[in-house]
């Protein structure tokens, strides 16, 4: 069971699932992301305040394609589907999902009703990014349909009595003009959560949840240059306390911009000799391990 209010990621293969998270997050509602292969005697207890699928490549007909048991629709927790995880849903339940006449891609004025939980404080005609090949042709029974546009009937799609909701649509990206309000109506208006959770305290509870676990041992980051490794190491190297390697300014080559001598681009040199220094250190190193005592 989970200590704190938290809604989960199911990822079916989307390439936006860590974005998902980020939206849900940036509500001050905690999130994290797990596997559609995860058990459903974990995802009980952990008891989340709910539940959010992701997109994917796939098409939910097909045999071989990502699923999940239709049980997690009746624990009684708020579901929202994205996209494939929308599709998915709809097939699970009895609607039907087809590929598509027109394939829709890019961004899309949809009309939605602005009278659900989901789509509260959102325009009538709003812009959504979609991206799909197939599409929901029929509703599951039950399911009412909340937003539609040109070429697609079923935009989105809401069991008020089962908590259960579904888009085609993309809402957790920025082409998404709306979504952000959308995923904070489902975390607080359908899941209803406090958002008493705060960014802040994100990195030092992961480096007491990796302590706690790794103990006195040792753990082994490989830095990439990227984002997401970088970040990870950022915290551990500031702390230096056990890292075995060089320091964050030592992978940083000294580059000198020529800019004027005098004025506000002048002011500027040392800031962008430092900027531009750490994105060629971190291209230059493309893979430089550290051995880590937490």
């Amino acid at each position: 069971m989970l200590k704190r209010e938290t809604v989960i990621v199911l990822d079916f293969g989307g390439q936006y699932n860590q974005l998902i998270a980020r939206r849900v997050r940036e509500c001050n509602v905690y999130c994290e992301i797990f596997s559609y292969k995860t058990d459903i005697e974990k995802i009980k207890e952990m008891q989340p305040k709910g539940i959010i699928f992701t997109g994917g490549p796939n098409s939910v007909y097909l045999e071989d394609s990502p699923t999940y048991t239709k049980e997690i629709f009746e624990l009684g927790i708020p579901v929202l589907g994205i996209c494939y995880g929308a599709q998915l849903m709809m097939h699970l339940l009895g609607g039907k999902v087809e590929t598509a006449p027109v394939r829709e891609y890019g961004k899309i004025e949809v009309t939605v009703n602005q009278s659900t939980k989901l789509f509260e404080n959102v325009s009538e005609k709003t812009i959504c990014w979609m991206s799909h090949n197939d599409y929901i042709a029929e509703a599951a029974p039950g399911f009412e349909i909340i937003a539609h546009t040109d070429d697609c009937p079923v935009a989105a799609v809401q069991n008020t009595e089962k908590n259960l909701y579904a888009v085609q649509f993309h809402p957790e990206v920025l082409h998404t003009k709306e979504g952000k309000t959308m995923l904070s109506n489902f975390v607080y208006n359908v899941c209803e959560c406090s958002g008493d959770w705060k960014m802040d305290s994100f990195v030092e509870e992961s480096i007491k949840a990796i302590r706690e676990k790794v103990g006195d041992g040792k753990v082994l980051l490989a830095l990439s240059g990227g984002v997401d490794s970088s970040v990870a190491a950022a915290p551990i190297m500031e702390r230096r306390s056990h890292a075995i390697g060089p320091p964050m300014e030592a992978m940083r080559p000294t580059i000198t911009i020529n800019t004027p001598s005098a004025g506000p681009i002048a002011e500027m040199r040392p800031t962008l000799n430092a900027v531009f220094g750490t994105v060629v250190g971190m291209f230059a190193f493309t893979v430089i391990f550290f051995a880590i005592r937490i």
